[in-house]
């Protein structure tokens, strides 16, 4: 399929720290459907994969439209594995099958506040910078990390001392990953280039559409954030 763009949505089963994670009720709907949603309504994929090795899970997926294609191996089923390679594995499926994707979005199960305008624009910007491997989804931190304090045995102590000082307009801002989507050309996923380089672009989210769930707190604070500025 030539110019075949495909979404892989990661949602390993067995989550330790927030039980079945990944369909558990977030807000009135389990969680991994949010991110089929956005992705559905990006209208920009030929396909929308889930990648999982839980038959449940895999149900919940194809209840809200997206496909399982295959159920993923042990292998890429553990605590250690990361989501490059599962989204590597799923690219060699279709690549398998003469259906080589030019685009794969990575996009995270764990992502409600995901805009499918976002997947647009990074779609969008890598096509435009052909030679561009990856764009992904980072916002600011909300505090200058140059200012950042850490806990000694003595007390406390600056991490970076010569900025400590210094007014937070005068120190350059920084970006960490938002966690939600991760554009590549496939080829490129393929060939093992890294994500975070000079190869990828970034796509700025604002920071009220981004939260790590992580953590019981993590949820509980997402759905406050979900309910003020998505729902109203």
């Amino acid at each position: 399929m030539t110019g075949m763009k495909l979404a892989v949505i990661p949602a390993r089963g067995g989550s330790k720290r927030i039980p079945k994670k990944n369909i558990r009720e977030f807000c009135g709907k389990p969680l991994i459907a949010y991110s089929i949603e956005a992705a559905k309504k990006a209208e920009v994929f030929d396909k929308i994969i889930v990648s999982t090795d839980s038959e449940e899970i895999a149900e919940v997926a194809l209840t809200f439209g997206a496909e399982v294609p295959f159920l993923r191996p042990d292998t890429l089923a553990d605590d250690m594995t990361g989501t490059t390679p599962v989204t590597r594995h799923a690219i060699e499926h279709y690549a398998a099958e003469g259906e080589m994707p030019e685009f794969t979005c990575c996009i995270y199960a764990t992502a409600p506040f995901l805009q499918a305008e976002s997947l647009q624009q990074g779609l969008l910007q890598l096509q435009q910078l052909p030679h561009k491997a990856f764009a992904f989804s980072v916002t600011s931190f909300a505090f200058p990390i140059q200012r950042s304090l850490k806990m000694t045995d003595a007390g406390v102590a600056p991490m970076f001392p010569a900025d400590i000082g210094k007014r937070s307009q005068d120190l350059e801002e920084a970006y960490h990953d938002a966690g939600q989507f991760y554009w590549g050309r496939s080829a490129d996923y393929l060939a093992g280039k890294k994500m975070f380089s000079a190869d990828s672009l970034a796509i700025v989210l604002p920071r009220h559409l981004v939260q790590d769930i992580d953590t019981l707190e993590d949820w509980q604070r997402a759905e406050l954030m979900y309910k003020a500025y998505i729902q109203g």
